[in-house]
């Protein structure tokens, strides 16, 4: 009878100490600047942006409301289509040459001794500004009769022609590769992390079965870090969209926009808006902007859904 009441009874709610009431009373004075801060220089400027991509606005003077006359003007642009195709070049082709290096980085450091520093070295790229990055393969991949650059010199002293490696038609194939090269150590870092939480004894299984380091990889790393290499495929995806500097350097002569067939989305706004061709068009830069962040939107939904899986413990 006595459990019977006991059963019926509701549970009585936790005394409230001292201590909770400071803690809520200190909640909102904590949270309200943050939550000022986020709305002022984020939920803001996007909602303006959004907003001003529906008009056409020189940056001085009326605001004139056109509807989607700027989005029609971005499809009839040959220099935006130009744009976002290297932009989604740039995604997925740069995106799988650095997955790729990550994946056999990841097999080979995994039981090297010095790994740590191994890792250290091929992060060191990461922390370098583009700018710098560009620079660098400017003067590496420079075309001009007589005073090439390094990589034209190997192949001169190797008795072939020079190449113009920082032609509009070729530079894209050149920033992807230097994109790789200088992002591929922050995955594998990334990479590396989440394996370093996986047991040891579930690689010595594989080896007492006479697993291969790839059969190890498939097998073994690749299904118990499945969520970080989602992770990973967003952060890379977020940033390749608003690739700008290392365009700009490599492809540009360095004081003004590089051709317009080299653009990517990013430059495509930067030009809109404070670009030579004249007056601002921030109603287009705007619409683009918004393109941007659908195309964004779109990609990393799409890629979050193929690369669900059960999640694995251990």
């Amino acid at each position: 009878m006595a459990q019977a009441v006991m059963a019926g009874r509701r549970a009585l709610p936790a005394a409230v100490t001292p201590h909770l009431r400071n803690r809520r009373r200190l909640f909102w004075p904590f949270t309200l600047p943050a939550i000022a801060l986020y709305v002022v220089f984020l939920v803001g400027p996007a909602v303006a942006t959004v907003v001003l991509g529906f008009t056409r606005w020189s940056g001085a003077g009326p605001v004139t409301f056109v509807g989607l006359e700027q989005y029609g003007r971005l499809l009839g642009s040959e220099s935006f289509r130009d744009a976002f195709v290297n932009t989604l070049g740039y995604i997925v082709v740069g995106g799988a040459g650095t997955f790729v290096f990550a994946f056999l980085f990841t097999m080979v450091l995994r039981g090297m001794r010095a790994s740590k520093t191994v890792r250290a070295i091929l992060f060191f790229p990461n922390i370098v500004a583009p700018v710098a990055l560009g620079m660098f393969f400017g003067f590496v991949f420079k075309y001009n009769p007589g005073r090439q650059g390094l990589a034209n010199f190997l192949l001169e002293s190797l008795g072939l022609p020079a190449a113009g490696f920082l032609r509009p038609e070729n530079v894209t194939w050149v920033v992807i590769g230097a994109l790789v090269w200088s992002s591929a150590g922050f995955y594998i870092t990334i990479m590396m992390a989440a394996v370093d939480r996986i047991p040891p004894y579930l690689y010595e299984d594989a080896e007492l079965c006479g697993a291969s380091p790839w059969q190890q990889f498939r097998a073994v790393t690749l299904p118990l870090t499945w969520d970080v290499v989602g992770i990973a495929g967003v952060l890379w995806t977020i940033g390749a969209v608003k690739i700008f500097e290392m365009v700009f350097v490599l492809a540009g002569p360095g004081t003004y926009l590089p051709p317009s067939r080299t653009w990517t989305l990013a430059i495509y706004v930067y030009d809109r808006s404070f670009g030579a061709q004249g007056t601002p068009e921030y109603g287009t830069a705007c619409a683009c902007a918004v393109v941007m962040i659908v195309l964004v939107t779109v990609l990393v939904t799409a890629l979050r859904r193929v690369m669900r899986r059960e999640r694995l413990e251990y």
